[in-house]
């Protein structure tokens, strides 16, 4: 069973706290987390690109030149694709990137960064996030307290709005609750930041 050092809001060590096997001993498998992380960027694409075809550009309409006798290369219109100006031979159209991965390929390669992070020791577990008001300047000193990084994901509970209301403004800290983790923000980030409350919700959730 796959054990980690627990600590307090300065740093301290609180207590060793046993992870589930499921979730954090698993196989890795790199594939799948290709797949998942290609699949999340696919859907965050917008799609509304939009060139014109030659059917589509203004004028053209004329022939620049007669068929024969100028010495020149025959040309029908000012607005094919090789004239300055012309038309796109295989124009982009809007369109829909988004489509759905396995609901077992996301889960296995969730649990394989969820297994890196901790092997990797860029896992972090609090007791709790404690403040007295959600300032940022408070936060930002419990982040250097326990040695956050630079690039660091804090995954809360649904009671722990204050860490999301206070982290908002650090530079290269995103706030996720528990249960929308994915595998994208797990590896964009350098250090996971989870509270006891939120790692239940997670075992209870993901395992």
């Amino acid at each position: 069973m796959p054990k980690i050092q627990m600590i307090d809001i300065k740093g301290n060590p609180v207590e060793e706290v046993e992870l589930s096997e499921g979730l954090f001993d698993a196989p890795i498998s790199t594939h799948a987390v290709y797949l998942v992380v290609k699949n999340i960027l696919a859907n965050k694409r917008q799609g509304t690109h939009s060139a014109k075809t030659r059917a589509e550009v203004r004028g053209g309409g004329r022939k620049p030149w007669r068929q024969k006798g100028t010495g020149r290369a025959r040309q029908g219109s000012i607005r094919s694709p090789q004239w300055r100006g012309g038309g796109v031979v295989f124009a982009k159209k809007p369109r829909d990137y988004s489509y759905t991965t396995p609901k077992k390929a996301r889960r296995v390669a969730l649990k394989s960064v969820l297994t890196s992070k901790f092997q990797d020791g860029e896992m972090i577990l609090v007791d709790k996030f404690t403040m007295d008001e959600p300032k940022t300047k408070i936060f930002a000193n419990i982040l250097k307290d326990i040695k956050a990084g630079k690039k660091a994901l804090v995954v809360v509970n649904d009671d722990e709005k204050d860490v999301q209301r206070a982290a908002r403004n650090i530079a290269g800290v995103k706030t996720s609750r528990a249960t929308d983790i994915n595998v994208y923000d797990l590896l964009k980030y350098d250090n996971l930041i989870i509270s006891k409350a939120a790692l239940d919700v997670v075992e209870e959730v993901f395992n």
